[in-house]
């Protein structure tokens, strides 16, 4: 990658990963392309410790700037940022709403309920991340979209925390119609960039089953899966969906191989309380 084109990949790694120029030129140099080297990045624990989403190389984030923006959106009656503040940060953002790296700012910001932020969670998620102005909390966003993408542990813990910010209030369960659309912003995110990659059964073991160490392309999960898992649920008349069979799920997802051969009711990652629909 010489001469401009390797400056621009050099300048969207740094930009992504929050890396230092020195580990985004090794990483590019051993990968050669942008998205390999970044996956590579996000999976090699030695880079996760001197280099996080909360970019270490950036200055600490004025609490003053946070505590004025969170009061730019709150309510006028209350400490809360609610729906209105939300669509309104949404648009100051440049982002839908329903873009797949809200979930990771909910996960970020602790945010307690879908379209609610609370001063706590904002002033200390946004000071993490080293963010204090609006264009700074714009820029983190690329970011964390990557990572959810490529980071098959970041994936899982977003991914936990939406279910229990997305049930109703006073619900044990997510209601089926709102698991279905996480669902559908959540798996082909994490597909694309490789946070669902397929781990094979010597790999799922407690130490490395989330690290996406041993993952083989080409196999596992794909979109038109989760077509017949909606199809599936819909033919069961399921109301909600319970927290272990969401969190069994992403489970499944990863482990199970492309011709269902290791499938097993009884297994410890599959969700056993309902029969599965693809064998």
């Amino acid at each position: 990658m010489p001469g401009k084109s390797e400056d621009a990949s050099i300048a969207q790694f740094i930009a992504i990963t929050g890396a230092s120029d020195a580990d985004a030129r090794r990483f590019l140099k051993k990968y050669k392309r942008l998205e390999i080297a970044m996956d590579a990045y996000y999976n090699d624990p030695s880079s996760a410790s001197s280099s996080s989403l909360s970019n270490s190389n950036a200055p600490s984030a004025s609490p003053t700037l946070i505590a004025k923006l969170f009061d730019n959106y709150k309510d006028e009656d209350g400490d809360e940022i609610t729906v209105d503040g939300t669509l309104k940060l949404c648009g100051d953002f440049g982002v839908d709403p329903e873009d797949v790296v809200m979930l990771a700012v909910a996960y970020e910001l602790k945010s307690p309920r879908m379209g609610t932020w609370t001063r706590k969670g904002w002033m200390e998620g946004w000071k993490e991340l080293r963010c204090d102005k609006l264009e700074s909390m714009k820029q983190v966003l690329p970011r964390l979209r990557g990572q959810l993408s490529s980071d098959p542990e970041y994936f899982r813990k977003v991914y936990y925390h939406t279910f229990e910010f997305a049930r109703n209030e006073g619900q044990r369960s997510l209601a089926l119609e709102t698991a279905k659309a996480l669902w559908a912003l959540l798996l082909p995110h994490g597909l694309k960039g490789g946070a669902l990659s397929y781990l094979s059964s010597t790999d799922t073991n407690d130490d490395v089953a989330m690290d996406g160490v041993g993952s083989t392309v080409g196999q596992g999960w794909s979109e038109q899966r989760t077509e017949t898992w909606f199809r599936f649920l819909d033919e069961k008349h399921l109301k909600g969906i319970s927290r272990d069979t969401w969190q069994m799920f992403l489970e499944f997802v990863r482990t199970i191989d492309s011709r269902y051969t290791n499938y097993d009711p009884e297994g410890k990652f599959y969700p056993g309380q309902i029969s599965f629909p693809f064998v």
